[in-house]
């Protein structure tokens, strides 16, 4: 139940949009904060985006609820400045000065709430950049992220929206410590976060690489590995493994449930600076014995060796993750174009706790008439906000 979460009793009025935002709110959401989706009229953009985007909204936007305002116009913004008298947060990943323009800045809002914790979201932080639109593969590109993803001259973006979720987790932290200081100061802050230094801080490893080297750092597909045997493998019947052996121990073992005495016992492979001096000759020989065996049997054999494994999935191979199904690491929503599908949770749990909130994703403009109404509105005037008696399909 919401009420036995740990961040019952916290309003958050979520503007976000596309990923960064929402994500925000749905970790807060899961939590168990009441997150309040501003929208437009028509609902958020990303309610209709297709392809790679038709996963925005139905993942990113559970157990929130949703209202519907033209913020352009006075009455949706006076509407808003009510909503925000009664919230704890605001969160918003609007492009440089939007916020402002509407008359719902950050110095605007917490003159009204001073007690208002406002997140503000953006492509850069204050800076020679700040004015500058941003998306996840822009910072990749500008970071070094995507030099590193792919071969030498050609720059990869990482498979998912990796920047922009774990730009919404900083934001989560600095969200929350800014409730804490509350506490004991009764005043609001200002949090900030933005794409470009969170990816900036995911490249932090490689930096430190680039300040101990006088040589580039090189793309991590053709880079020196620390370990002898790191790798994909390609098994019988067209599947793949990845093993890596990163300790002598991991080798020791691995050779003998393999039944691979002679490279046990090959001096020029005893330890894994030796096995990486010897790569040349090691990995032809490791795949030619990959080849030979099943998924199934490449599994087994790194299991019984206890190194590290993982066979090479799809995204759609986790709904029968048997893991996952163990764990209930996958939670059921149904999605805004009737779908229904298993999800993530939140990847953690605390004493023992799992956080396994499941409400599915509103209908835009679905607790519009209650929430407006709870601030004073009349039916009439919640009419004229939304402009319809009738929600908005998902």
């Amino acid at each position: 139940m919401t009420d036995t979460l740990p961040l019952a009793g916290i309003r958050i009025l979520d503007f976000g949009h596309t990923v960064m935002g929402p994500v925000t709110g749905m970790i807060l959401a899961d939590l168990g904060a009441e997150v309040i989706k501003i929208e437009p009229i028509d609902g958020e953009p990303t309610r209709r985006l297709k392809g790679f985007g038709a996963g925005y909204f139905g993942y990113f936007n559970r157990n929130k609820k949703s209202v519907v305002l033209d913020l352009k116009s006075p009455d949706g913004r006076e509407a808003a400045l009510r909503l925000v008298d009664t919230a704890d947060v605001v969160i918003e990943n609007f492009g440089p000065g939007t916020m402002e323009r509407l008359g719902l800045g950050e110095t605007t809002l917490r003159a009204r709430n001073p007690r208002l914790v406002f997140a503000s979201l953006k492509g850069f932080m204050p800076g020679p950049y700040e004015t500058r639109l941003a998306l996840d593969e822009v910072v990749q590109m500008m970071s070094g992220l995507a030099y590193m993803t792919g071969l030498p001259g050609k720059p990869l973006r990482a498979g998912t929206s990796v920047v922009d979720i774990a730009g919404g987790m900083f934001a989560v932290i600095g969200i929350l410590v800014a409730l804490m200081e509350r506490r004991t100061s009764n005043s609001g802050a200002l949090v900030r976060t933005a794409l470009f230094e969170t990816c900036v801080f995911l490249m932090g490893q490689h930096l430190c690489v680039a300040a101990q080297s006088s040589e580039p750092v090189p793309p991590m597909p053709v880079r020196v590995s620390a370990w002898s045997v790191y790798e994909v493998f390609d098994l019988a019947h067209g599947d793949q493994l990845f093993v890596g052996i990163t300790s002598d121990i991991h080798w020791r073992r691995f050779c003998d449930k393999a039944g691979l005495a002679d490279l046990a016992a090959d001096p020029e492979l005893a330890t894994n600076n030796q096995r990486i001096a010897q790569r040349d000759r090691l990995i032809p020989m490791l795949k030619q014995f990959f080849e030979g065996i099943s998924k199934d049997e490449g599994i087994a054999l790194c299991e019984a060796a206890r190194i590290p494994f993982a066979p090479i999935q799809q995204p759609e191979d986790l709904f029968d993750d048997p893991h996952l199904k163990a764990t209930g690491g996958l939670g059921k929503l149904s999605l805004p174009d009737g779908t229904t599908a298993e999800l993530p949770r939140l990847p953690m749990t605390v004493g023992g706790r799992t956080f396994s909130r499941f409400d599915d994703p509103p209908a835009a403009g679905a607790h519009s008439a209650a929430l407006l109404a709870e601030i004073g509105y009349s039916s009439e005037e919640i009419r004229a906000l939304t402009g319809s008696v009738r929600v908005v399909p998902a």
